[in-house]
């Protein structure tokens, strides 16, 4: 007997299946079901064979799932119905008796978690492993000049590892955002809540829940069905993550073109044109730029699934997984790409350092020098501003302007101004903590690497 009496329309019924996309869950919900029953068989809920057949049935059902010959069916409306389903035509009673006091509330919302926080892992992992390739590829280029910009416009020159080792400090605070997703999805347990009032049987939750992983159990079980903000966590920083990774597609492709030029990507990690021959198009790096709106996307879109929701559990809360599985994916494969196309470049030396030699690069070394000299700093700014103006206008570098041009232009100027005009020196004067003289990028290098020791 069932509460319907007719059966669901087609349509509904391939709306209202999960199956599709949750079935990758089922690594997870055979961990939470093998803890729950063993946890109903120590509280005497179910008979040790009862235990004895669900966990047997569990590894007849773990292999076909791993070999893809599980007998998926029509009405299967989720992975969890599925695997129980499947459950119950092995060890008959046994598999019944499994989902007491449990709801596919409290039994989906703890599988999740737990795929969430494994998603958080990876993610950590492959930051790491991004942020290794990026060390390894600034250790190798320490002394390589290049301009730094402002507005996309040349603005003042750093070393090229200078430039890189800015991304890993990027990728650090991502790592720490999904450590903190991993912590969160693995908190508060929610299985045992039942459907959202708890269960009539004298459960032990902290059982399961150190079997699991978790914290502790969820103290309140309307909370622990309703919540899905571990979820958001994950989104959230996987859509930092996403848009600092379009950061380094976006210069990837300004550096690989011709009008800049400091790099060739590997062919591994190029496309050609079904037109032009010779074409060489750096289109990974443009897609690590599409792929974090997607991302973005899908953090929204879960909001507005959760917004204003009533409590406790809705069917709008099928919307989540979709959104967390595809942003995963999608940064995964982005990290991994980015990786991949950092370590293979060829970085030109020749290209950047003539970028970085334009002495226009060097206009406010000469104003710092001027305040050292004593010159209040706005009324250098004024100075060195005309002299960059004449400069332009007579189409020399500074260095090309006679002596007594500089001393007309300002009684503090003069030919000193040679020697902080040398291609090096305004790298090396940048002394402060963080900058990008040699011994300063040197420090740096040892403190990013101490993040992964």
């Amino acid at each position: 007997m069932s509460r319907f009496a007719e059966p669901q329309d087609p349509v509904f019924r391939e709306m209202n299946t999960s199956l599709g996309f949750d079935r990758r869950m089922w690594p997870q919900d055979l961990r939470g079901s093998r803890a729950h029953a063993r946890m109903l068989a120590a509280r005497g809920i179910i008979g040790q064979d009862d235990l004895d057949a669900i966990l047997r049935g569990f590894e007849q059902i773990e292999g076909e799932l791993r070999g893809g010959t599980f007998p998926f069916e029509p009405d299967d409306e989720d992975i969890h119905m599925a695997v129980e389903r499947r459950l119950t035509e092995l060890v008959g009673d046994p598999g019944a008796r499994l989902h007491t006091a449990r709801s596919r509330n409290d039994q989906v919302a703890t599988d999740f978690a737990l795929w969430t926080g494994e998603a958080a892992e990876r993610a950590i992992a492959a930051i790491e492993g991004l942020m290794r390739t990026i060390l390894d590829v600034a250790g190798r280029h320490l002394d390589w000049p290049m301009p730094a910009y402002t507005h996309l416009q040349r603005a003042q020159p750093v070393y090229l590892a200078h430039h890189l080792l800015t991304y890993v400090w990027m990728l650090e605070r991502d790592r720490a955002r999904f450590r903190f997703t991993r912590e969160q999805a693995l908190r508060r347990m929610p299985l045992g809540a039942g459907a959202l009032a708890g269960v009539n049987f004298d459960t032990d939750r902290a059982m399961t829940a150190a079997e699991l992983g978790f914290e502790a159990p969820a103290p309140n079980s309307i909370d622990a069905v309703s919540n899905r903000d571990f979820a958001l966590d994950y989104l959230s920083a996987a859509a930092t993550c996403a848009t600092h990774l379009s950061r380094l597609g976006q210069e990837i492709v300004q550096w690989a073109s011709e009008e800049f030029g400091f790099l060739t990507l590997p062919d591994a990690w190029s496309s050609g044109s079904s037109l032009m021959p010779q074409k060489k198009n750096p289109d990974c790096a443009e897609l690590l730029r599409a792929k974090a709106p997607r991302i973005t996307g899908h953090l929204a879109a879960l909001h507005g699934v959760i917004h204003a929701l009533p409590l406790t559990y809705n069917k709008d809360l099928q919307e989540d997984k979709e959104h967390v599985f595809d942003a995963a994916d999608t940064l995964e494969q982005a990290l991994a790409a980015a990786a991949g196309m950092i370590g293979g470049a060829t970085f030109r030396a020749d290209r950047m350092a003539a970028a970085a030699a334009d002495e226009l690069l060097a206009a406010t070394d000469l104003a710092d020098e001027l305040v050292k000299r004593g010159v209040p700093f706005r009324q250098c700014h004024g100075i060195v501003g005309g002299l960059v103006r004449l400069a332009v206008e007579s189409g020399r570098t500074l260095s090309e302007i006679p002596d007594e041009e500089l001393t007309a232009q300002s009684e503090h100027l003069g030919p000193w101004i040679r020697e902080l005009l040398e291609p090096r020196a305004p790298l090396e004067r940048k002394q402060s903590q963080g900058g990008t003289s040699s011994a300063r990028l040197r420090e740096q290098l040892a403190l990013a690497q101490g993040l992964l020791a």
